[in-house]
């Protein structure tokens, strides 16, 4: 046998041994995540999108320029395709452009589009910055010159629906969403920071509620896309819970908005993380054993007496260690002191908990199709903005799945009115 085939087979052995020894297959795939991974899909969508509607602008154009030079040039329908969005290659729906008598026109857009780092990060970073500033038309009309495509010679009817759709989806009302849940995280893309929130309603329904750009994760940030949400009709109170990781800026403006009544849940996954960083590489699975052992605990009590062991035995191998998992204590413990039962607990412990939020996207997608409803004496075709991700996140939507233990939040919201009554009252014997 091969060194390198035996190797193979020895490491998928040995990989298959610590699966089987520490479940985590199990929690990977009870780990459903929104922040980082939710937002990167996203992200990923609106730039197919983007694609998608520079290439079908290059086609108009190129069509109209041909009539205009008595060139035999028409729409021909479309197919499957890729090109590169950022380092990575995505599939695409690709427009095509028939030559009369036989053959096939070729558009520069996809061809320069298929070239890694045509379309890079920082563009579609400011991009979505434009998105975010409800710059919708502008936005559109720049990532078409930014390829080469001049919007002037393109039907103002494409860019208008185009941004219509965007509109819609960033500005939707949110009246009729009752959240019992808010998870709030940061990404950054082309240097530019990303505070998105998604919701868990007191269905247990998931949606995606918005986001809001700036150059750096802050309080101020943070509260911009809070008032952004409340704006458009979403009540957040002090019964909702908020989810979070470690983000300094997005945690002081919930403290300034909601006080001593912030209902806060750190993610537990990035606190185990931050504490394993601070180790040496043995002391870091018995801490990490440790720390999940502590949190299986269904009582509070329970649970702050195992964290406190963990603690004093972090304070002997590595102080720094022992003050990252000081710093949030009792955050940790929120969904504790809630009396959270364990199934609806996994779900609401971690900013990881709606990890594929968005992978029915990629089954909801259909083919781009001419649209302009303006347009009259001539044959159109409807429904070209259902290639927008605005669209197809909200078709999507309807299929998402409820969080894991949804039957217990009517419990749970219970348990927030007893823990805020019985916070009043030590406030008030406090003061």
């Amino acid at each position: 046998m091969k060194d390198a085939t035996r190797k193979f087979k020895t490491q998928t052995s040995q990989f298959a041994e610590v699966l089987s020894k520490n479940k985590i297959l199990v929690d990977l795939l009870e780990i459903q995540s929104v922040g980082k991974l939710a937002f990167d899909d996203l992200h990923n969508r609106l730039g197919r999108m983007l694609v998608e509607t520079i290439m079908c602008m290059d086609r108009e154009e190129m069509v109209v320029k041909a009539k205009q030079d008595g060139a035999p040039i028409h729409s021909w329908g479309y197919q499957a395709g890729s090109v590169f969005i950022g380092q990575a290659k995505q599939p695409v729906t690709k427009p095509r452009a028939k030559i009369k008598g036989g053959g096939e026109a070729s558009l520069a857009t996809y061809e320069k589009l298929k070239e890694s780092g045509a379309f890079s990060d920082e563009l579609l970073g400011q991009l979505m910055a434009g998105l975010s500033a409800r710059q919708y038309k502008a936005t559109v009309v720049k990532a078409a010159e930014a390829f080469g495509v001049s919007p002037s010679s393109v039907s103002r009817h494409f860019v208008k629906a185009s941004a219509k759709k965007l509109k819609e989806f960033l500005e939707r009302d949110l009246s009729n969403f009752h959240p019992f849940a808010v998870l709030m995280d940061t990404v950054h893309r082309g240097g530019i920071a990303f505070i998105v929130a998604l919701g868990i309603d007191t269905k247990g329904e998931k949606k995606v509620l918005g986001y809001w750009e700036g150059s750096t994760e802050n309080s101020t940030l943070t509260i911009k896309l809070l008032s952004d949400l409340e704006s458009r009709g979403l009540k957040l109170t002090d019964e909702v819970i908020f989810i979070t990781d470690g983000g300094k800026g997005i945690i002081t403006a919930l403290k300034d908005k909601f006080g001593k009544r912030l209902i806060h849940q750190r993610c537990t996954i990035h606190k185990d993380r931050n504490i394993q960083r601070h180790l040496a590489k043995k002391y870091r699975r018995q801490a990490h054993e440790w720390f999940r052992r502590a949190l299986n605990h269904a009582k509070y009590s329970d649970a702050r007496e195992e964290l406190l062991k963990l603690k004093t035995w972090l304070e002997t191998v590595n102080p720094s260690a022992a003050r990252s998992l000081d710093e949030a204590f009792e955050e940790i413990l929120t969904v504790h002191k809630l009396e959270v039962p364990e199934e609806l607990r996994r779900s609401l412990s971690t900013t990881n908990g709606i990890e594929n939020v968005f992978s029915v996207v990629r089954h909801r997608e259909k083919n781009m199709k001419n649209y302009n409803p303006e347009r009259k004496g001539k044959v159109v075709r409807k429904n070209l903005s259902q290639r927008w991700l605005a669209t197809v996140l909200l078709n999507a939507e309807s299929g998402f799945r409820r969080v894991k233990g949804y039957a217990d939040i009517a419990k749970v919201i219970g348990n927030i009115k007893n823990f805020h009554v019985s916070l009043d009252a030590v406030i008030k014997k406090a003061a």
